[in-house]
């Protein structure tokens, strides 16, 4: 029996009214790979990471983990994933420590809590209450807390924006090593340095569609810019616009209700 891939949008569309925000995506992510995603702003990398993580039900499609489907079978999948979204929302009125230990009865991990703590160089605040937390602090809390049980999927949206240097290095690190223990990660990002610098695998949106799927080793030095122009302008030529994301096509007069 053949293993299924870590991660599979299979046909996903997803519309807000007559625009749409992902555009039939096929995609596939096997185990233990760094997949970045990239994306000028309004491409639909949000919604995409949306519907994996069970917050937006597709238009269209199906999205699975370990395949399971996300929705018809939310429990499941969420047990086999560790997310942060883009604006993580933390109880503040936990300490970080307290924060960790209520995710580690829910998930488990608790041996790992400590461990986090220091990787994230958050054991000298560990005591304080979540509330007091730069946004930077907030943020390392909620990647802690994406990595305890050590979830074979971790999807993060944007999740080391805010982050100093040295945080985001560690951050890295500490990726790299779930990733080379065969967990997948799925970065979002708009920033392209960051994921020339750690993905293995890079997908690139465009108005809601899949418009570079690579191999990041096979792409030169610094090309990972020029290919991302490149086909955003060819989005552009086929009558996509970075201010106005394409209509949802009219039905066929079959499809009518």
């Amino acid at each position: 029996m053949s293993v299924p891939p870590a991660i599979a949008f299979r046909g996903v569309r997803r519309t807000f009214g007559r625009v749409v925000a992902v555009d039939r995506v096929d995609l596939e992510l096997p185990r233990g790979r760094f997949v970045g995603l990239i994306g000028h702003n309004g491409a639909g990398k949000s919604t995409l990471l949306r519907m994996l993580t069970g917050l937006l039900q597709p238009t269209e499609g199906t999205v699975e983990i370990d395949g399971i489907d996300v929705h018809a079978r939310p429990q499941q999948a969420r047990e086999r994933m560790g997310a942060v979204p883009e604006r993580p929302a933390l109880y503040e009125y936990l300490t970080a420590r307290e924060w960790l230990t209520f995710v580690a009865e829910v998930r488990g991990g608790a041996e790992a809590i400590d461990e986090l703590l220091a990787a994230m160089d958050l054991s000298g605040d560990a005591d304080r209450l979540i509330r007091e937390f730069s946004q930077g602090m907030r943020r390392k809390a909620a990647l802690a807390a994406a990595l305890l049980g050590s979830p074979p999927v971790i999807v993060l949206d944007e999740s080391l924006n805010g982050l100093d240097p040295p945080s985001a290095a560690r951050v890295k690190g500490l990726l790299r090593d779930r990733v080379d223990a065969g967990a997948t990660v799925l970065l979002s990002t708009h920033v392209v340095d960051t994921v020339e610098k750690v993905a293995d695998r890079v997908v690139m949106l465009a108005h809601g569609r899949v418009v570079v799927d690579e191999d990041a080793r096979a792409l030169p030095p610094g090309g990972l810019e020029e290919l991302f122009l490149e086909r955003l302008a060819a989005s552009h030529r086929a009558g996509a616009s970075d201010d106005k994301p394409p209509a949802a096509p009219q039905p066929d007069a079959g499809s009518r209700r």
